[in-house]
This record gives C-alpha cells, sequence and structure tokens, in this order.
C-alpha cells in the first residue's frame, strides 16, 4: 500500500520569563470562529521553556487512514518515552480559547450619567529489520535509528547521509514522495535532522476502538527556533492553513523572516453578522492575507492564560497544560494555581498562517520577545439605546445613530471586501449623501 504524506513540520522556540500589567476588554462574548472555518487546516501545538519542547500535531486528513503517513524533521533521534499519543479535546479546547470573537455591548441611556466603569477583575484559572533489509538500507544511507508502537501509531526515526537515498527508501517502504521532494529532503538531510515517520497501525488501531486520527506529541531538546514547512508544501494542492499556539513562560512569539502581522480588532461591525460570523471572518482574514501579498504570519491571539476578557472558552485547567507539555513547575513539584484552580505563569501565542510554495520559500524562524500584553482578534456588536427618555443628549445621540451606521457598514467592506451597497441593504440604511460625504469622510478617518 502507497502511503501520501499529508504533512510535514516541526517547532523549535527558546524563551525566558518575563511578567506585565494585564488590561481588560469586557464585553459579553457570543461567538467565536473556529479553525473548521478553513480547508485543509493543520493545528500543533508547542510547550516551550529553556531548550526543551513538546511538541503536539493534529492533521485534517481526509479518507482511508490506511493512506495516511507523515513525515517531520526532527533535531534529534527520539526515544520511545519522548512519544506520545495527544487527546484531541485537550488541543479543540485549546483553539476554542483562543479563537477569534464576536463579542456585544448595548449602550446605555445618554440621559444617564454614570461614573466611569472600573475594568472587570479578571477571572484567574497543561522487530529489528532482516538482514537483507539493513544492507539495503546502509547502501541507499538510509538508518532506522528507533522503531516503536505507541498508541495506535508505527512510529520510525530515520537518518539518511543523502537525499536521493532517503527518497528511494521512502518509496521502497510504500510511502508516496511527491515531484519535488528531494530537494526540500536535501536541505534538512545536510542540517543533520532527522526523519519522525508515522503510519496508522490498523490492528492496534481495531484493539483499542479508536475511530479517528489522534495528534501525535514529541519531546525533545533543541536551542533552535524553526518550523520546518517547506516539506509540506511539495504534495499540497494549494494553500494550506496551520495554526500554531506555542505555550510558554515568558511572552509573544514572532516570526523574523517573515511579517508577523496582528489581525485588525476591536472593530464595530453591523448587528447581522451575528449570523454569519464564520463568513466574516474567513473573508476577512482572505482579505488580509492578500493585502500582505500572502506572505504574512498573523497573531491571532496573545493571553496570560491565567485568565480571559472575553472568554470564547474557559482557560486550559493545570492538567490539560500538563497533557500538552507544560512542564515548568514551582520549587514544591507543583504547578501554581490561581483561582477555580487554574494553571498560571503559561503565556499562549496563536498563529495562523496560509502557505504554498511560491510564497513561503523558506522554514518559518521565530523568535522570543519581552511583549507580554493582551492581544485578540475581537469584534464588536454596539447595540443602540431605544428608549424614550427625551433630553439634548438622547437628541444628539439619535442624531449620530446614522454616522455609527454607515461607519459600520464601511468597516465591515473594508475588511471583508463585501459589497457596500449589499451591506447598507442588509442593515436597512441608505448610503451618506453626496453633499455631506466629504465631511462624513474626514470624521471618519479622524476616529
Amino acid at each position: 500500500m502507497r502511503r501520501m504524506i499529508v504533512s510535514t513540520f516541526t517547532l523549535f522556540i527558546g524563551l525566558v520569563a518575563w511578567s506585565g500589567p494585564a488590561s481588560a476588554f469586557c464585553g459579553f462574548y457570543v461567538g467565536k470562529a473556529d479553525t473548521k472555518l478553513f480547508n485543509k487546516a493543520s493545528e500543533v501545538a508547542i510547550a516551550r521553556h529553556d531548550n526543551k519542547t513538546v511538541l503536539t500535531m493534529a492533521n485534517d486528513f481526509k479518507g482511508d487512514v490506511k493512506e495516511f503517513a507523515m513525515v517531520v524533521p526532527v533535531p534529534t533521534i527520539l526515544k520511545k518515552d519522548q512519544i506520545h499519543v495527544g487527546e484531541p479535546a485537550v488541543l479543540k479546547h485549546l483553539a476554542d480559547y483562543s479563537a477569534p470573537r464576536l463579542v456585544e455591548y448595548f449602550d446605555e441611556n445618554p440621559c444617564r450619567r454614570y461614573p466611569e466603569a472600573l475594568s472587570m477583575e479578571a477571572l484567574k484559572s497543561m522487530p529489528a529489520p532482516a538482514e537483507a533489509k539493513r544492507e539495503r538500507n546502509r547502501t541507499l544511507g538510509v538508518t532506522v535509528e528507533a522503531q516503536y508502537l505507541v498508541g495506535e501509531y508505527d512510529i520510525l526515526i530515520l537518518s539518511a547521509t543523502e537525499s536521493a537515498g532517503l527518497e528511494t527508501w521512502l518509496t521502497e517502504n510504500g510511502y508516496q514522495i511527491p515531484a519535488g521532494a528531494s530537494s526540500v529532503l536535501h536541505s534538512y538531510v545536510k542540517q543533520g535532522m532527522k526523519f519522525f515517520v508515522a503510519k496508522v497501525n490498523l490492528e492496534e488501531q481495531a484493539r483499542l476502538g479508536v475511530t479517528h486520527l489522534r495528534p501525535l506529541q514529541m519531546a525533545f531538546e533543541s536551542p533552535k527556533l524553526m518550523l520546518p514547512i517547506r516539506l509540506g508544501t511539495v504534495n499540497a494542492d494549494g494553500a494550506q492553513e496551520l495554526f500554531i499556539y506555542i505555550l510558554t513562560k515568558q511572552g509573544r512569539v514572532e516570526t523574523t523572516n517573515y511579517r508577523t502581522v496582528r489581525l485588525p480588532e476591536a472593530k464595530e461591525i453591523p448587528l447581522y453578522v451575528k449570523d454569519k460570523f464564520g463568513d466574516f471572518y474567513r473573508d476577512l482574514f482572505t482579505q488580509q492575507v492578500k493585502r500582505e501579498s500572502e506572505r504574512g504570519v498573523f497573531l491571532e491571539y496573545a493571553w496570560d492564560m491565567n485568565w480571559c476578557d472575553p472568554c470564547a472558552a474557559n482557560p486550559l485547567t493545570a492538567e490539560e497544560l500538563r497533557s500538552l507539555g507544560v512542564f515548568w513547575q514551582d520549587q514544591n513539584g507543583r504547578m501554581g494555581k490561581g483561582l477555580m484552580g487554574q494553571a498560571q505563569n503559561v503565556f499562549l501565542t496563536r498563529l495562523h498562517v496560509r502557505y504554498d510554495a511560491a510564497h513561503f520559500p523558506e522554514d518559518l524562524m521565530f523568535q522570543e520577545t519581552p511583549d507580554r500584553g493582551n492581544f485578540q482578534a475581537r469584534y464588536i456588536l454596539r447595540h443602540p439605546w431605544t428608549g424614550q427618555d427625551d433630553c439634548p443628549a438622547a437628541t444628539a445621540y439619535r442624531q449620530q445613530l446614522r454616522e455609527r451606521y454607515e461607519r459600520e457598514a464601511q468597516t465591515l467592506a473594508t475588511l471583508t471586501g463585501w459589497n457596500i451597497g449589499e451591506i447598507r441593504t442588509a442593515m436597512n440604511i441608505s448610503a451618506v449623501p453626496v453633499s455631506e460625504e466629504k465631511q462624513w469622510y474626514q470624521r471618519l478617518w479622524d476616529n
């Protein structure tokens, strides 16, 4: 049986501790944009401290599991106890917690004066091969450094002296190598990297009663800060989505050889988008990719996992974080805990990249930053006050609503590329009169 290599990436990061103040956003959470909005989406979660990395990988492979295989460049020969099968539910929880979100605000009665609201207190919350085969491997310059059964996966750790031999070995052993892989394999062989190869053991899968592909997890030490994605573009039929969740003790992580872009956030959009937030966010992201000439790496979330505001999902528990590899502990051997028993001292960076070979010819390189400021891709629905009280402030408020609606329509069109006329129709508003347009645009830019 020939197996398609469906995904290839790994990550090496190095961070140090830093702390700083938090800010509150508040609002009422009403929806999120999850990873299922995007086709051909892979997810990788990395827990990193000092030179130690725990990497969890999940793919959206569709098809017969007999055709599944994965090849990942790794910096060293992994032992069996460094490889585990992860829990999909924990990775989903991490994705839900960090997802772009929709929040609601409600205007107060303008006839009443309230003292300035104080920020809400944040919620606080881891059989050896035959001799003939060994001789063939030596001829090809390929060594099977280790061989394991981990959960429902057969795992091989390979080393190679030259890429053509590795390519031949993979082909002879039932792995379908797409055209163009040789040059990419050569660069990894030249760096002295090893190759983590996984496929599904059907008998073991049946014995365990597993009906879906679970994430694979590996732990290793390396000072490097990189994500080899080029091999994953070789057999891709178009651009791929990659979501990267990095858990550290320090702060935000960014790319160094591509532009790290903060997505537009805290934008007020029309109320009707509440029923189509998924369409809104998918089109917004596509517009941002185009504006960066399809070469940007986008920041969707950066937050101290002690808390959230507003929460798209509760912060992960200490046990969940440990299952993702958050291994740093206090001197008593326990993770610190805040309110509600949630783990402290974990900072999450969520990056989202749409990549292909043409626009991402280099592997992703990362660096630590001292930035521990909170960021989230957050979009706002602001409900108007509809009371009948009459006062000068209420009169001024009602007069300003029309401009606010038009500003929301223009914002939505700019963010998504949607037709402004159709947006106005959906909002049941008309365009700003031509006589007022120049003044209105000036006020818009001033704001």
